[in-house]
């Protein structure tokens, strides 16, 4: 598996399979704190007006639904995600390219309240590709192995532990957590759902190390 080593390399290897008959669908995955959503946005701006932006974090099922399935403490886990939801997106995402008035309607994701926005985000027909940023666009379980088979063109974000997880109780203290509670969270749920991704690096078509 070859490794990328820059935005221009990854947004070169993208433009290259950007089409005029159909639309591309690009998924971009990496364990919390590696980076994948700030690789993301640079990569939309870097290919604009050719490609728009998905993050998979919109569809994190409701704070009071995975309390009623006693998921909350494991929030981010493959199974308290709409899975049903995001792969219906993703059919009309693909379905939609070229279609005059054809937008594509999905949510986004408040991170200080950590509940999805319904409707945030509008994907217009126009588009020839659409990026995608997740966790679990690779997981071959829990409803997600529907997900690979739909994407045209995969990355594998990687970033040293240490690194990556130092940014991760940043993050987490940046949107509310005391440090305790942010160390807490990123080396309890954040890591065990960090060792279930980094397995699926293999399916990716490239690697990234940036860093």
């Amino acid at each position: 598996m070859e490794t990328l080593r820059s935005l221009d390399d990854v947004a070169d290897v993208v433009a290259a399979t950007i089409r005029s008959d159909r639309r591309v669908v690009v998924g971009i995955v990496g364990a919390p704190g590696a980076g994948k959503s700030t690789l993301a946005e640079q990569l939309v701006e870097v290919l604009y007006p050719s490609a728009v932006l998905l993050a998979m974090d919109g569809f994190h099922l409701p704070q009071a639904r995975l309390v009623e399935l006693g998921r909350r403490d494991r929030m981010g886990a493959p199974d308290t995600f709409d899975v049903d939801g995001f792969l219906a997106t993703l059919i009309a995402i693909r379905r939609g390219y070229g279609e005059r008035g054809n937008v594509v309607v999905a949510p986004g994701f408040d991170r200080v309240r950590e509940e999805p926005i319904p409707d945030a985000i509008d994907i217009e027909s126009s588009f020839p590709c659409v990026v995608l940023e997740g966790n679990y666009l690779l997981l071959n379980a829990d409803g997600w192995e529907r997900t690979a088979p739909m994407l045209d063109l995969t990355f594998y974000l990687d970033l040293a532990d240490d690194v990556r997880i130092e940014r991760l109780i940043g993050r987490h203290e940046r949107f509310g957590k005391s440090p305790e509670d942010a160390r807490a969270w990123a080396l309890g749920p954040d890591e065990t759902n960090a060792q279930l991704i980094e397995a699926t690096a293999e399916r990716a078509d490239y690697r990234i190390a940036l860093g």
